[in-house]
């Protein structure tokens, strides 16, 4: 029944890899695809076949719905799975891979379509009497919108990417005179990762947990919630640690998620793996937030408490089987995930890449690692941050977490910053290990901790490849050889990739991350203090805002749209 399928894998990373191994376990032939900076990546390795997308950026390469499908036609692939982030809740992408007579491994377009767009997704979840906070019905045409919605309704107020995820694209305003602003940059980030910048808004919950519910869907009408998890512990809207179940709901609660999941789902026509994502606030409020139609980076917890593989589910439904449950199964202990992300805790959780040259994961009972990296690896600029994923499961919450500080003191990690030391410091905290007072900003409002400085990355530059034309057979076909090696080559010796860190002086203004200045709030000669912010750089599909080092009068700015490296001299403050 399987064999003759051949699975198209269209992401990368750990992701890619999770997806590689449930076709081995089907014995599906995989197929993975590749980014110049991926040519070496621990996907393409595993992959049974892998495919130059040739180019460096997401938009040339795993946004390029041209190229993919090309692949899939040359490759031959009868099916396609997308993972998450990309294009995986492109209700054009889903409908093109249906086009190109493709299995799509996935929901309908219709429910992306549905569901993606948070405007009728809420229209939907008020039918069916799922709880809800107040929002706009539909996307804004402008910041004055925003402010007169806050105006109305009071703050904290959310501005949200209608057309996304991930936290990418979803600005919190705390104050009247940042709400436009921040409206601005919430359509930047959501065009830069999904391609669109729409925007709507609603009130924010102060304070509150983010709880959600795994949901998979067959084309029988079967439609069942996998179970619960925790997802409070985030910085900038970006999930850390997760865990399965839920931990501390009042039956009632646990109740109204699980049922109003289900209603949601199948008034949705929903088929596939799904998650339908909750606040709850402090004094038991529940207000629905948004379904993800892909399957979540925080799937592991889940499938370690219910003993089920999702990936696995989600090509069987994609072929037309029944699901392998029919209920909500009992959950069989307590699991929780760390994300394994190259940032540095020191500096605000800013991205970091560079090569890996070191690292050593743990091992032991209760201990498993979705990983897409090894030593050796380079992590890039042109992507999402996240390296591995450590999950440990126990038989209680407690136990599972004795197991994780086990577990995370004997993780190593050299070459680029890593978020170890944060999560260490998480376990040894009450708020989160005894009293479970975390929530969605108790990262930057209650957890004080002083994390040492990683070292910056040497790593200068990317794993460039030139392209050549060759002929084998009579055939033309194009060679990828890295710029490296062709230096190397020429100079008949090894080349030293490496950089010696530059004295600055004391007015130099230094670039915060690896990325590119997207817009200055200043002009030449302006007046600043200490602490301001001057500008905005970009990486990884996030903004990070430049502070001024130390009041003055700022002078030589760097050119917008300029790439830098972080460290290097972007303006002076005299």
């Amino acid at each position: 029944m399987t064999q003759q399928h051949k699975i198209l894998i269209a992401n990368r990373g750990e992701i890619a890899v999770r997806i590689i191994q449930a076709c081995r376990d089907l014995d599906i032939t995989s197929v993975a695809l590749y980014a110049d900076d991926d040519i070496d990546s621990l996907h393409v390795q595993l992959a049974d076949e892998a495919w130059a997308l040739s180019g460096q950026t997401a938009k040339d390469t795993y946004l390029n719905i041209d190229k993919i499908l090309a692949i899939a036609k040359q490759s031959q692939a009868t099916m396609l799975h997308p993972g998450y982030g990309f294009l995986s809740e492109r209700a054009d992408f889903a409908q093109a891979v249906q086009n190109a007579g493709l299995i799509w491994i996935g929901p309908s377009p219709a429910s992306i379509e549905q569901l993606g767009d948070k405007i009728s997704a809420r229209k939907l979840a008020q039918a069916v009497g799922a709880p809800l906070v107040q929002g706009t019905d539909e996307p804004l045409q402008q910041a004055q919108q925003a402010v007169d919605f806050a105006k109305q309704y009071g703050l904290p107020i959310a501005i949200k990417a209608a057309y996304g995820g991930g936290g990418r694209g979803l600005k919190v305003a705390w104050s009247l005179d940042e709400v436009a602003e921040l409206y601005e940059s919430a359509v930047r980030e959501a065009t830069a990762a999904f391609g669109r910048g729409e925007c709507f808004v609603e009130q924010y919950l102060d304070q509150p947990r983010h709880v959600e519910a795994q949901v998979i869907a067959d084309q029988h009408g079967h439609v069942v919630v996998v179970g619960t998890r925790d997802c409070s512990l985030q910085r900038r809207n970006q999930k850390l640690v997760e865990e399965a179940p839920a931990p501390f709901l009042t039956e009632e609660i646990q109740q109204q998620i699980l049922n109003s999941a289900q209603a949601i789902c199948r008034a949705a026509g929903y088929v596939g793996a799904g998650t339908v994502e909750y606040l709850l606030s402090r004094d038991g409020k529940l207000s629905f937030l948004e379904v993800n139609t892909r399957l979540q980076v925080e799937h592991p917890v889940t499938e370690q408490t219910a003993g089920l593989d999702l990936v696995a589910e989600q090509i069987a439904i994609a072929l037309g089987q029944p699901l392998s449950i029919q209920q909500t199964p009992a959950a069989q202990g307590h699991s929780l995930e760390f994300r394994i992300n190259a940032e540095d805790p020191a500096r605000g959780f800013i991205p970091a890449f560079g090569t890996l040259t070191a690292f050593q994961p743990p091992s032991g009972i209760g201990v498993r690692l979705d990983t897409g990296v090894r030593s050796g690896s380079l992590v890039s600029s042109h992507f999402d941050s996240l390296m591995a994923k450590l999950i440990v499961t126990g038989a209680t919450r407690e136990i599972a977490i004795q197991r994780a500080k086990r577990a995370l003191k004997s993780f190593q990690i050299e070459g680029v910053a890593s978020v170890l030391p944060f999560h260490r410091a998480v376990l040894e905290h009450a708020d989160f290990t005894e009293d479970f007072k975390v929530h969605t900003r108790w990262i930057e409002q209650d957890l004080q901790h002083d994390f040492a400085v990683a070292p910056r990355s040497q790593y200068s530059h990317q794993n460039v490849l030139q392209r050549y034309p060759i002929e084998i057979d009579g055939k033309l076909h194009q060679v990828g050889l890295p710029a490296a090696l062709l230096g190397a080559m020429q100079m008949s010796q090894p080349v030293e990739h490496v950089m010696t860190a530059p004295k600055h002086q004391p007015q130099q203004l230094l670039a915060p991350i690896n990325g590119v200045i997207s817009s200055w709030k200043v002009t030449e000669q302006d007046q600043v203090q200490e602490g301001d912010v001057v500008g905005v750089m970009e990486a990884m599909k996030m903004e990070v805002p430049i502070l001024a080092h130390s009041s003055g009068r700022i002078q030589q700015l760097a050119a917008t749209g300029q790439t830098l490296h972080a460290d290097q001299p972007i303006a002076e403050i005299v």
